[in-house]
Order: C-alpha cells, then sequence, then structure tokens
C-alpha cells in the first residue's frame, strides 16, 4: 500500500484530491490533527477517526491532537478543572488505544486560544461570517434543543485551529464537514493578526458508524447503544450480540423508509481491518471449522454468499474489539474510572 492508499483508506471524502496526493509524495514530517473535545470516555467514534490516525503515522505525518478544554467549555461541558481532568484521562486512552506516544503531540485549545492573538482573529472571522453560515457549521454541536452565542464561536475556532496548529491536513468525523468548508472558505481571505499561514488546508473525511441496535442513522453516545473503552468483555459481547447485521452489506430500508447499514460490517471495515493483518473467525469442525480472513471484501462476500453466519461474525468482532479497548479499559482502572 502505497503513501496516498494508506492515507485515503476508508476516508469517506477527501477535500481535495490534488492537494492529499500532493502531500503523499512527501508525507515525512507533515502535520496533520483532530480535535477531541473531552467530554468523556474514548468510544468508538473517537476509535474510528483515532485508526485513522494511526494509518497517518505508519504514512510519516506527525500527529496532533486537541484537546479541546475551550470548545468544551463553550458547549457547557463543566468547569475548566473538571475539563482538564477528563482530558488529561483521555490522553492516556489515546496512547493505550495504540498512537505512537513518540509521533504524537497532545495540545490543550486553552494553550492558544485565549492569546490576544488568536481572539483577535476569532472576532475577525465573527465579523465576516454571516448567522447563516455559522448557524450551519454549528448543526452538529449544538448538544440541547436550545442554540446559544458560544455554539457560534465554536465551529469558528474550528476553523482557526487548523491555522494556529500549523496543519497540512485536518481530519474528521464527516459531521466535520461544514466547520472544515467553512475553514476553506472563510480563512484565506483574512488579514489575520499571526504569523501563521492562513491558506485552506486540506480536509480527510471519516464515516460514521450506524446505530448499532437498528442500522439506521448515526451511533451515538448520547442516545440508544455504544461500544466505549468503559466496557467490560461481557458488555461488548452482549452489545455486539444485540446488534442489527442482517447477511448483506446493503440492507433493505426499514419499515418507514428510513436507509440501513450494516454496523457489524461497518466496525469490522473501519476499525478491525485497518488494525490486524488476519481475523479469524472460530466455529466448530461441524460447522465447517475456522474461516481466516486477509481483507474486508472477503469478510463481507463471505457473509452475503451465506459461508459466515452473522452470529459467527458478531462473535468475532467482540473478540477483535476486545482486544483493542482492552489497554485503554486497564487505563481506565488504574486511574480509579471504573
Amino acid at each position: 500500500m502505497d503513501a496516498y492508499e494508506l492515507i485515503t483508506r476508508n476516508a469517506t471524502e477527501v477535500v481535495t484530491d490534488e492537494e492529499v496526493r500532493a502531500l503523499a509524495e512527501e508525507p515525512e514530517g507533515k502535520r496533520v490533527y483532530v480535535g477531541y473535545e473531552p467530554s468523556g470516555v474514548l468510544h468508538i467514534g473517537h476509535m474510528l477517526t483515532a485508526t485513522k490516525l494511526i494509518d497517518l503515522q505508519e504514512a510519516g505525518f506527525e500527529v496532533v491532537v486537541l484537546l479541546a478544554d475551550v470548545h468544551a467549555y463553550l458547549n457547557d461541558k463543566g468547569t475548566f478543572a473538571e475539563i482538564r481532568e477528563t482530558a488529561e484521562r483521555m490522553r492516556d486512552q489515546f496512547l493505550a488505544y495504540g498512537l505512537d506516544a513518540d509521533a504524537t503531540e497532545f495540545v490543550y485549545g486553552s494553550e492558544f486560544q485565549l492569546d490576544e492573538e488568536y481572539v483577535l482573529d476569532t472576532h475577525e472571522l465573527e465579523v465576516s461570517t454571516t448567522l447563516n453560515r455559522a448557524q450551519r457549521a454549528m448543526a452538529e454541536i449544538q448538544g440541547g434543543d436550545t442554540a446559544k452565542v458560544s455554539h457560534l464561536v465554536y465551529p469558528l475556532m474550528q476553523a482557526l485551529d487548523i491555522v494556529y496548529l500549523d496543519l497540512d491536513l485536518a481530519v474528521g468525523g464527516l459531521d466535520q464537514r461544514k466547520v472544515h468548508m467553512l475553514h476553506r472558505e472563510q480563512v484565506p481571505a483574512m488579514d489575520g493578526e499571526s504569523d501563521h499561514d492562513y491558506e485552506a488546508r486540506p480536509c480527510l473525511h471519516t464515516p460514521i458508524l450506524a446505530d448499532l441496535d437498528t442500522g439506521v442513522g448515526k451511533m451515538s453516545s448520547s442516545s440508544g447503544t455504544t461500544i466505549s473503552m468503559e466496557d467490560s468483555s461481557e458488555d461488548i459481547e452482549a452489545k455486539i450480540n444485540g446488534a442489527y447485521c442482517p447477511p448483506t452489506r446493503d440492507p433493505e430500508p426499514d419499515d418507514d423508509g428510513n436507509e440501513r447499514e450494516n454496523p457489524v460490517l461497518e466496525i469490522f471495515e473501519y476499525s478491525v481491518f485497518p488494525r490486524f493483518d488476519t481475523v479469524v473467525v472460530e466455529r466448530p469442525e461441524e460447522y465447517g471449522g475456522d474461516l481466516t480472513y486477509d481483507d474486508y471484501e472477503s469478510l463481507a462476500a463471505d457473509l452475503e454468499s451465506g459461508e459466515l453466519h452473522p452470529a459467527d461474525a458478531k462473535g468475532a468482532l467482540a473478540d477483535y474489539l476486545d482486544e483493542l479497548i482492552a489497554p485503554g479499559r486497564e487505563v481506565l482502572r488504574e486511574l480509579g474510572g471504573t
């Protein structure tokens, strides 16, 4: 797999392909980031983007993880002291998950977002960005029913973070697309109060996993079933056993006409196969014995053909997820988090 293939593996969108191809020609030392609001224990959504960061480290990128404490404060996630404690716990979990400590820089937003230059640049964006444009960007951020002024400022700061962290590439889930487009549209036109480069950066967007129970909509840590580093082996097994998994990668819509995905296959594709060279599905000899897969496509094809039963696929997925999560679970145990 060449650098471009590794960089873009499992990406839903690349903005723009030409810019990312240019980065892939000389990826060594280039800087990429994902910003995470310190709002809880790592869940499978965090892990999906972290898996992409591991790909990028393998390609030669230097990874910056923004532990966005100021953003969390703007989103009413606690006091700065509470948020910082959560952020420190998250840092340890990311390293336990597999990020290379020597090639990962963890930055707290409050280290630069309260500086005069940054605040003045934020105000410049406030002046140049229409209310309608900011509202579109904040749609995925607003947690409650009531929009607050802080929710409008939040995406403007995200757009600036890409500049102030001196990045070459921004990564986020597809729900961050509107923020990244805000960066590409608004930031290059700024006069700027700092010596940073205000040119637009390319962006890479990772998929959003489907709801684990139904395959409809997105998996959410605030509603429905999700998987996190707090889960025991038994928890993971129970959640995966209860997951929606028809014998196809392209399920029919539900009774209300809502589009569906197969979340079990999605987790195999985006979380398991990027981290394991081989996946073994253990089965008794009377049912054909073990199945071994070197790639996602082979496993998905066997599920569709009937060679791989959904129950066997779920059993294997629970085992591999548990292996990925176990180091982070141990970190939480050591920190007294469970």
